[in-house]
């Protein structure tokens, strides 16, 4: 748990009796963990044991199978089976998938561990290990019973691939102007359209596919669909020659007039914008995550190259210019994490977290772009150089402001969250606050 288990609940403050409960129950908490050798306050930002554990695997596996053929698989562009295969087995892919669908289930907190170091090993190949929780958010939250398990049990399975299908050429940051139609026949969904920038196209056993089911309601028409790989009319039209990410796999994918079961739409017809946009408040603080990794990254690399290079008789890391710089990238790096796992945490907690996963997402990718940019300068003439690490890591950060959201959609959504809020979910918070508190009033009450 990063929060304590005792907290001040909204109807509590002011309240002299639970203040003193409050001072009371302070004492105890710091005597105790005095006693455990801790100092622990109201927030606590320590990782559990299971949790250190496993950004511990996740590092030595992005040290020891990404790290040192990063650099090779992006000169080349070549697709990373054999680490997709190896993450897979040691079970670092498919990190939110539901227990009973044979997924580790872990939190979304466990997850963003994980990929902060897939994307310090390599974010080109992290994407493509992480994508299947872009995929199958849609249809943990909007499947019927029968699609999750066929669908999410193969993920879990096999080391297997699935895709998310939102973005069309003419239908970006505006997903309400898509052209892809799915029309109802009888039993069944015909789906026609294009789908561009898809992560893991050309590898995918399945497809989470958004089309127009009404054509004149704009982002309210928008119906979500699971197709299958392997069904007529799906095509892989080509691969994407990209700047940066360029281990990882950016398709174009073509649906033409592809028939699925009516059991394949995920949720209701026309509320497929809304389910999007529930599985990017999922998804966000993930990307944010691997934007984290590649900042620490490029971070590392500068200032160890600031030590080494001497210019003037003296290393570049005691000149005050270049040594602001590096502080600069590690406050970067440090505020980035905490606005990652702040929203991370708040949807472990049932809570929203739309506001906190934009700044998460806009924070971490422009602090990525920065602390790269800056690394660069930091190595001088020799940052441009490809046989130098850091140019790569420009390169792989400027898509961090681009997909998922860009850095211009997630300042709209801050924005409209900050001027005009939605209503706070008050039955959510109200369940939330009697249980914290049942739970505060048991450990409280005498043996």
């Amino acid at each position: 748990m990063l929060f304590s288990k005792r907290w001040l609940t909204d109807q509590s403050i002011g309240s002299q009796t639970a203040i003193n409960r409050a001072t009371e129950d302070a004492k105890r908490s710091r005597s105790r963990d005095l006693t455990e050798g801790s100092n622990r306050t109201v927030v606590d930002l320590t990782l559990t044991d299971e949790q250190q554990d496993l950004r511990e695997l996740a590092h030595n596996f992005a040290e020891k199978e990404i790290r040192p053929v990063a650099w090779d698989y992006d000169r080349d562009a070549t697709w990373p089976q054999e680490i997709v295969e190896k993450a897979w087995e040691v079970g670092l892919m498919n990190a939110e998938l539901p227990e009973a669908y044979g997924g580790p289930g872990l939190d979304l907190l466990s997850g963003v561990l994980i990929e902060e170091e897939m994307g310090w090993g390599c974010s080109g190949i992290g994407t493509s290990l992480m994508a299947n929780g872009l995929a199958a958010a849609p249809v943990i939250i909007g499947g019927s019973e029968e699609l999750k398990k066929q669908y999410l049990t193969m993920l879990a399975e096999e080391p297997k691939l699935a895709s998310f299908c939102l973005t069309e050429p003419d239908a970006g940051s505006d997903v309400g102007g898509m052209k892809t139609r799915a029309q109802k026949q009888g039993d069944k969904y015909v789906i026609s359209g294009s789908k561009c920038f898809i992560t893991n196209g050309s590898h995918a056993s399945w497809y989470t596919v958004y089309a127009k089911t009404d054509a004149d309601a704009g982002h309210r028409g928008i119906s979500a669909f699971v197709v299958p790989r392997d069904a007529d009319g799906v095509t892989v039209d080509k691969k994407e020659d990209k700047l940066g990410q360029r281990a990882s796999d950016t398709a174009l994918i073509s649906f033409d007039e592809v028939e699925v079961p009516a059991g394949n739409l995920l949720g209701e017809e026309n509320k497929g914008f809304k389910l999007a946009m529930m599985t990017l408040d999922r998804t966000r603080p993930g990307v944010s995550g691997l934007a984290v990794g590649i900042a620490r990254a490029a971070f590392e690399f500068a200032s160890e190259y600031s030590k080494e290079r001497v210019q003037f008789g003296v290393p570049i890391a005691t000149h005050q210019a270049v040594a602001f710089m590096i502080a600069d990238m590690a406050t970067k790096v440090e505020a980035a994490r905490l606005l990652v796992w702040q929203s991370a945490v708040l949807h472990d907690q049932g809570r929203r977290n739309t506001l906190a996963a934009s700044h998460a997402k806009r924070f971490a990718a422009d602090a990525a772009m920065e602390v790269t940019v800056d690394a660069v300068q930091v190595y001088g003439g020799y940052g441009f150089i490809k046989e130098y690490p850091v140019e790569k890591l420009m390169r792989d950060a400027k898509i961090m402001q681009l997909y998922e959201g860009t850095s211009q959609i997630q300042r709209l959504v801050i924005a409209r969250e900050i001027l005009n809020p939605r209503p706070p979910d008050t039955e959510l918070q109200t369940r939330q606050e009697t249980e914290v508190s049942e739970k505060a009033q048991k450990e409280a009450a005498p043996a």
